[in-house]
């Protein structure tokens, strides 16, 4: 049986009335009570109904925002560029962000995070979710607040997407390589399954294609992104293949990629060209410095942010896609 306001009062050990000022911002309660509220309510996983969240005399004027980064992964930095445009766009506005890293990528934490954050009737929701199809958003959600996607565009639910191009940014990559004369050019991706790899492999191989290069698996290796794996992956490749150029789809994959690549001794550009994904300051100062798909993070967050502002002003039912466009940083190792 689904918990209402006097399961959520006995479990906190407070009053009903209380429960409800909580709830709808009506009148002054302590932090202590909020405290003992909010925990009753995500243990019980009570969520205020829609009707109920429509007598709040105010907005909670919170938003939350979901990142998956694990404590090796250097994705973090984006994704906090991503969560400083979307603060600054926000704080002009009024509202506050509350922000919650999924560290260990499973999809019962993502769930867990989220129901924290309802029992904090936060008026709308970020989230690059773990997951390719987030149907359970209907249950968890529902038509509460509106949801908007960072960086992914899962299926299963309706909501905005704001994305970088990255079809375009690899496309660009491998463009610019063939134009270099190369045509034996490897692939180093993260697994394939969320929108960033899928989209960075298909534009590695519509550029190969549209130049008339046939696509050769056998050059090509997928790995989940971390250093380690990014070495072994690139130690792998370069042993086992005959490649003039490389392309590497994701920045910490980068990292273990050029682990090997110095260990071995191996001349840039001159034996290999290389062309990484993602602007880190690590990738001028290498030797010699890499080229890059730069993603514009912090545009990214601030574009959500408004998109955000206009559903909760405006609620609709139709999502739209936005794809904002990355550039090509040319160094010297390509």
């Amino acid at each position: 049986m689904r918990s209402g306001i006097k399961q959520v009062a006995e479990q906190a050990g407070v009053s009903i009335a209380s429960v409800s000022h909580v709830i709808n911002n009506t009148r002054y309660v302590s932090d202590e009570v909020k405290r003992k509220v909010y925990e009753a309510m995500e243990e019980l996983d009570y969520r205020p109904n829609s009707a109920a969240r429509s007598l709040r005399s105010q907005k909670s004027n919170t938003i939350g925002l979901i990142v998956p980064v694990l404590p090796s992964d250097t994705s973090n930095f984006f994704f906090m560029m991503v969560a400083q445009g979307i603060q600054y766009t926000l704080k002009q506005h009024g509202y506050h962000l509350l922000l919650s890293n999924n560290t260990t990528e499973q999809i019962e934490d993502e769930k867990e995070q989220i129901k924290l954050f309802n029992s904090k009737l936060i008026d709308g929701l970020f989230i690059a979710s773990i997951a390719e199809d987030v149907g359970y958003l209907n249950d968890i959600v529902g038509s509460n607040y509106p949801v908007v996607f960072i960086d992914r565009n899962p299926t299963g639910y309706i909501g905005d997407c704001v994305l970088a191009d990255g079809i375009g940014g690899a496309y660009e990559a491998v463009k610019t390589l063939i134009l270099k004369g190369h045509r034996r050019i490897g692939l180093l991706t993260g697994e394939l399954g969320i929108t960033t790899s899928n989209e960075r492999y298909d534009g590695y191989k519509k550029a190969l294609a549209d130049h008339d290069i046939p696509f050769d698996s056998s050059i090509v290796r997928m790995a989940e992104s971390n250093v380690e794996s990014g070495y072994e992956s690139a130690k792998a490749l370069l042993d086992e293949q005959k490649i003039t150029a490389l392309f590497i789809a994701n920045n910490v994959l980068t990292m273990g990629a050029m682990k090997y690549i110095q260990e071995r001794r191996i001349k840039i550009p001159a034996e290999l060209a290389i062309i990484g994904f993602d602007d880190y300051d690590w990738t001028q100062i290498t030797c010699p410095p890499l080229s890059v798909i730069r993603q514009p993070s912090y545009e990214i967050g601030v574009k959500a942010a408004e998109i955000m502002l206009e559903r909760i002003e405006k609620p609709s039912t139709k999502s739209e896609e936005y794809r904002l466009p990355t550039s090509l940083i040319l160094r010297d190792s390509c």
